[in-house]
């Protein structure tokens, strides 16, 4: 029974092997949603613990809107899409030809844009995860969350604290007309599902 920190060279490259097909088919279901070319930068997909995890979206009193999903089937866990304001403004540029200037200026209109981005985003990322494993996962009914970084992500830490303190994170920058926006997305699968994805990979001995 491995842990996130416990991981050896060829697991974390497998695990970074997914996050950069995962992100790239995110930026791929990104280009369809906004009709134009979404490139991406190399994805950089890193274990972290939940404070370094933090830091590394703004820190724990930054602002931001959080899309998240619980996974069960094969795999059990949650999957989050950190929206920095940079990114959240071209979206509904795109999608509703409206900006804003702060968080609390969102319509429930331009707040259901947001939440079907990131589900877009989430579920493609997941579908890659699915093909490549050979398992099933399903996702819920994705949650929006508009508040401090520290208190989205104290949603995985409550839940999984006592299991690990570490989660994968994946970050990378998509390219949207000349503007370079950040992706962030986090993924907390619980030890048990870590342990079998790994053997499902082909990379850990049963």
């Amino acid at each position: 029974m491995k842990n996130f920190h416990e991981l050896n060279g060829l697991e974390l490259d497998t695990l970074r092997e997914i996050g950069s097909i995962g992100t790239g088919n995110a930026a791929t279901a990104l280009s369809g949603m906004l009709g134009g070319e979404v490139r991406i930068t190399m994805p950089e997909v890193r274990i972290m613990g939940y404070n370094e995890a933090i830091d590394w979206i703004g820190g724990p009193e930054a602002i931001t809107a959080g899309v998240l999903v619980r996974l069960s089937g094969e795999i059990n866990g949650i999957m989050l899409s950190v929206q920095q304001l940079k990114f959240v403004n071209l979206v509904l540029e795109h999608l509703v030809d409206y900006k804003i200037e702060d968080y609390a200026d969102l319509t429930d209109m331009e707040k259901s844009v947001l939440v079907e981005v990131g589900n877009i985003m989430i579920s493609t990322f997941v579908n890659a995860l699915s093909e490549l494993a050979g398992i099933t996962i399903r996702v819920t009914v994705p949650c929006f969350a508009v508040d401090m970084q520290g208190a989205i992500l104290s949603v995985p830490m409550v839940e999984f604290g006592g299991q690990t303190d570490y989660l994968m994170t994946i970050g990378a920058d998509f390219i949207i007309d000349q503007n370079v926006v950040p992706c962030r997305l986090l993924l907390s699968p619980d030890v048990l599902s870590l342990n079998f994805l790994l053997k499902k990979l082909g990379v850990m001995d049963a």
